[in-house]
């Protein structure tokens, strides 16, 4: 262990003595990762996936599927209490009886964190994204374990405050299958060795699950009214947005409203100003009510995890919020590729690597906040009720989940 090795190792133990020292004070999501454990497990046999919160847990479908067809152990773990919430309840989807999936908490990166991961540690950890644990990775490196980085994505802002720690910890990266040509070339400059391009995971996921059946009082109440699905909301964009609607509606009199805000602590400020507003809404995570009391209902705040992806079928035109009040904008492809005309802000620097073929291809639409009135009534003129017929999606953005599997899978431990 080298000096540099040294002060990292200092200072995540000293930050962790004290966060246990008063962990009672500390907000959920520093609790919760004070306790990570990880169940019985065959040293050198399981796989480590790691994805920081509900986004990167969505993004793994495709990957745990590979996982789990190939017969592995996996141990999920997450950052977020509304990850570990997430996780919870896709646990048992993941796993389909076979017994070969658990799940929890990241824990703290310092040795007392570690060590009931090392203690039986993994044959293999997989990171998605961004996520460089330099203690993790040293101690990882240490019992010559893979340690890889899927769908891997650093920008120039990220790498920009790349410290020493970080340059250390990519250099022991074992793989990094990179979302796009630019974050590829930033891996290499932050010190990682093995750099491929692998593609995004978010074009190849799989359909995404049902609806609860309560959702058909709602269809039925509904039928006959165009709906806007609104997703991943931004502080900043919901009152303006409903601004929006309301203008629209003096055009498109029975025009019903879904809105699903990015962060789920800011679902009850949300849920305040629907009421501010005057608005008849349900929120999603209460039961829902009959046919008859949908019909009384002017929007749903879909206050749920993991939902929205199904949700964007059940509209008539969709807008991808994000990119109005900050400059990187979310994930165009789910309401794209369920074939409901979907708009955009002009802010889409996170997905730079999607929205040009998607434009091309007439997929998608980008709308100035001045023009987004017009536009959404353009597009609810000629919209089918309920357009979503999936659709194809360019053939540019098609195999980021074979090119990343075939990476990935020879780091792989073996399967019993």
């Amino acid at each position: 262990m080298d000096t540099l090795d040294l002060s990292y190792r200092l200072a995540v133990s000293l930050a962790g003595a004290g966060a246990r020292a008063c962990a009672g004070a500390l907000p959920r999501g520093w609790r919760m990762r004070l306790k990570a454990e990880v169940p019985e497990l065959t040293a050198g046999r399981w796989v480590w996936l790691h994805a920081v919160s509900v986004g990167e847990l969505l993004l793994a479908e495709g990957l745990i599927g590979r996982l789990r067809e190939a017969g592995h152990r996996v141990h999920v773990t997450t950052g977020t209490p509304a990850g570990l919430e997430l996780l919870e309840r896709r646990l048992p989807t993941w796993d389909q009886g076979s017994g070969l999936f658990s799940g929890g908490a990241f824990p703290l990166d310092d040795p007392t964190g570690l060590q009931p991961f090392l203690r039986q540690a993994p044959g293999a950890f997989i990171a998605l994204e961004t996520e460089l644990w330099p203690g993790l990775l040293e101690a990882l490196a240490a019992r010559a374990i893979p340690c890889m980085v899927i769908n891997g994505r650093l920008t120039e802002k990220t790498l920009g405050w790349g410290s020493a720690w970080m340059r250390r910890a990519a250099s022991r990266l074992t793989l990094v299958a990179a979302r796009d040509e630019a974050s590829a070339d930033s891996f290499r400059r932050l010190g990682a060795p093995t750099v491929a391009l692998g593609g995004n995971l978010k074009a190849d996921l799989p359909s995404p699950g049902t609806l609860h059946g309560g959702w058909e009082a709602l269809r039925a109440a509904w039928a006959g009214a165009p709906v806007l699905v609104v997703g991943n909301s931004v502080e900043g964009e919901e009152p303006w947005l409903l601004a929006t609607w309301a203008a629209v509606r003096t055009r498109v009199p029975d025009l019903r409203l879904i809105l699903a805000p990015r962060q789920p602590r800011r679902f009850g400020a949300v849920a305040d100003l629907f009421a501010e507003r005057n608005i008849a809404f349900h929120r999603a995570s209460c039961p829902f009510p009959e046919e008859g009391l949908w019909r009384t209902q002017e929007a749903l705040l879909l206050d749920t995890l993991g939902d929205l992806p199904a949700v964007y079928a059940e509209g008539t035109v969709a807008l991808v919020a994000g990119g109005w009040a900050a400059p990187g904008g979310h994930n165009p492809l789910e309401p794209v590729r369920a074939g409901v005309p979907t708009l955009i802000g002009p802010g889409y620097a996170n997905f730079s690597d999607l929205v040009p073929p998607l434009l091309a291809a007439g997929c998608l639409q980008i709308a100035e906040a001045g023009d987004l009135e017009g536009m959404l009534l353009a597009a609810l003129a000629v919209a089918p009720l309920r357009p979503g017929v999936p659709v194809a999606l360019p053939e540019t953005l098609a195999g980021a989940l074979e090119r990343t599997w075939a990476l990935l899978a020879p780091q792989l431990p073996p399967v019993r």
